[in-house]
């Protein structure tokens, strides 16, 4: 990683053999995380992904496209970049995007079309964390990318799809890298014990695997500790690793897919489900002001009028929330949750608005009736106040033309009545 002090630093040496001295990649030394210490050196090494070379040949050629790796923490993307540079040749340069900006990263630039000017060799750079530019700082890197001045890798745990610019997107090709499989991280894990010479019980090598979310990093990190451990059991390494292991990230792609299941398991009137992705977010350090809106929404959209009430107590559940905060919080959302979850459902209220604005859309400028305006035209025909009538209702006419039927109440809950009612009024026309 490039960081400020040393933005044009070279990792060529990551590479070169001559200055291991006897360990892996070079400069690391006894004291960085095993993680780091046995980084895998050659592709037969990297485990759990034999699919993409399948898929992407041109990934075992000396000389490959601008690429964007994108995949989940621990699966190898930056160890496979660091192959891919290896394989190539080529000069290495790493950069981070949280670190540095396009200031910093023209410098790596300049030094890469520098190295070529004055020896013809071409150059990787490598930006981890891709998806943190913003448009002008991907932009920046567009015409060294048409003109192939160099070789870029970028590195994302966000769908590049809609994190990266389409520009810079159309120039590169996608890698995905999926999740590990418990096999292929049991392999990492067996190939790490036997590089640094280190012995393991099997079967807690096997509950490391099986409880490290995917993540090699996670997994290798969790047996560098357990290895510490006087009498590891599987309960006490079970322990250590899961509370490491759960990932949420609440900005990115889990962020999404745990909230649109938490809502979907209220819509499915499920409680049980709803409150166990409740308390995912709630553990993966979630806002639960955030919730409490999306509650709310769910309340008018989802409940709708099958349950009036469900409204007014989504709205004090946000009130609450905001003002007690955590931890006590999270009892407000239960409540709010599960009741959600478990009332009525009509969508009746949402669909209506949303064909009414579509109605709009496609129509011309609609006239108001002229006893409908504020001020009516002299001669218009009078407004009838439904209030002097029977039943505070009377025959007349709220469009100047025939409309579709927008609103459609279903017969769960309350809604029933509501249905009852205007079924009865269409009787009396």
């Amino acid at each position: 990683m490039i960081i400020k002090e040393a933005m044009v630093k070279k990792q060529t040496t990551l590479f070169d053999t001559d200055l291991s001295e006897g360990e892996p990649n070079g400069m690391q030394g006894t004291q960085s995380p095993l993680a780091h210490r046995i980084r895998p050196e050659e592709f037969s090494e990297f485990i759990g992904h034999s699919e993409i070379f399948q898929k992407y040949p041109y990934l075992k050629q000396q000389n490959f496209p601008s690429i964007i790796l994108f995949g989940p923490s621990g699966t190898g993307k930056t160890t496979l970049a660091r192959l891919l540079a290896k394989l190539s040749k080529k000069e290495f340069y790493t950069f981070n995007a949280v670190l540095g900006g396009v200031a910093d990263l023209k410098k790596i630039i300049a030094e890469a079309l520098e190295t070529k000017s004055l020896t013809g060799k071409y150059s990787i750079i490598f930006i981890d964390e891709i998806h943190r530019f913003n448009k002008a700082q991907q932009d920046a890197l567009l015409p060294y990318i048409e003109e192939g001045a160099f070789t870029l890798i970028g590195a994302t745990t966000e769908n590049p799809r809609v994190s990266v610019n389409k520009a810079l997107l159309s120039r590169m090709h996608i890698i995905e890298l999926k999740i590990l499989n418990s096999d292929s991280i049991e392999t990492i894990l067996n190939n790490a014990l036997k590089k640094s010479n280190l012995d393991f019980p099997t079967e807690l090598t096997k509950t490391i695997a099986s409880y490290a979310g995917g993540d090699a990093r996670v997994a290798l990190n969790s047996l560098e500790a357990a290895l510490e451990l006087v009498n590891p059991t599987k309960e006490s390494v079970k322990e250590l690793i899961i509370e490491n292991a759960r990932a949420f990230d609440k900005g990115g792609n889990r962020h999404y897919d745990v909230i649109s299941a938490f809502i979907k398991s209220m819509r499915g009137s499920d409680p049980q489900a709803a409150v166990l992705w409740l308390a995912v977010m709630i553990d993966g350090g979630e806002d639960p002001v955030f919730i409490a809106r999306r509650l709310v929404i769910f309340a008018s959209e989802d409940v709708g009028n099958a349950d009036p009430t469900a409204l007014g107590l989504a709205l004090n559940a946000l009130q609450a929330v905001s003002q007690i905060g955590m931890p006590e919080a999270r009892i407000i959302l239960s409540q709010a949750t599960t009741y959600l979850a478990s009332t009525f459902k009509s969508n009746a209220s949402y669909m209506a608005i949303n064909e009414a604005l579509e109605y709009v859309k496609q129509t011309e400028t609609i006239d108001t009736p002229d006893h409908l305006k504020n001020y009516p035209p002299p001669g218009s025909a009078p407004y009838l106040y439904p209030h002097n009538y029977p039943h505070h209702w009377v025959k007349q006419d709220y469009t100047s033309e025939k409309i579709p039927e927008f609103y459609r109440p279903t017969v769960e809950g309350r809604e029933i009545g509501i249905k009852q009612r205007l079924d009865s009024l269409k009787k009396l026309f």
